[in-house]
C-alpha cells in the first residue's frame, strides 16, 4: 500500500520502496551501524548487504498513512547495542517523518550480527 497525502494542489503518493531506500541511507549513517543484513531463513545465514541492495534489510508497511518499519542490522563490535538502537530510532524517526510527511507508528530493530571494523 502506498502512503498518500492530500494537498490543496492534489494528491501525493509515496511508494514504500522509496521510504525503505531513504530509511536505509539514514540508518547506515548512524554511529555503530555497519550495514543492513539479509537473512536467509532456510539456512539461517546472515549476510551484510552492499549499498545497492540496502532495502532488502528493511521492511516498510503503511497502514492508515502511518509507517511501520523493521530494520535488520549488523552493528560494530564494542559499542552499546541499546545506544546504537536508540540513536537509529531517533534519527530515522526524525528524518523519515520530515522527508515523507507521514508519521512513524513503530520501528523494530533486529540485530542480526556484530562485526569488527578495521
Amino acid at each position: 500500500m502506498k502512503g498518500s497525502m492530500n494537498t490543496h494542489l492534489g494528491n501525493i503518493y509515496v511508494d514504500p520502496e522509496v521510504i525503505a531506500q531513504y530509511a536505509g541511507s539514514v540508518a547506515v549513517e548512524c554511529f555503530g551501524v555497519v550495514g543492513m543484513a539479509s537473512v536467509n531463513v532456510r539456512d539461517g545465514l546472515v549476510k551484510l548487504l552492499m549499498k545497492d541492495s540496502i532495502t532488502h534489510g528493511i521492511s516498510v508497511e503503511i497502514v492508515n498513512n502511518k509507517l511501520f518499519l523493521e530494520f535488520h542490522v549488523i552493528i560494530s563490535y564494542g559499542v552499546s547495542i541499546v545506544t546504537v538502537c536508540d540513536n537509529l530510532i531517533n534519527n530515522v524517526k526524525y528524518k523519515v517523518e520530515n522527508f515523507t510527511g507521514l508519521e512513524i507508528e513503530k520501528i523494530n530493530i533486529f540485530v542480526e550480527g556484530v562485526r569488527v571494523i578495521d
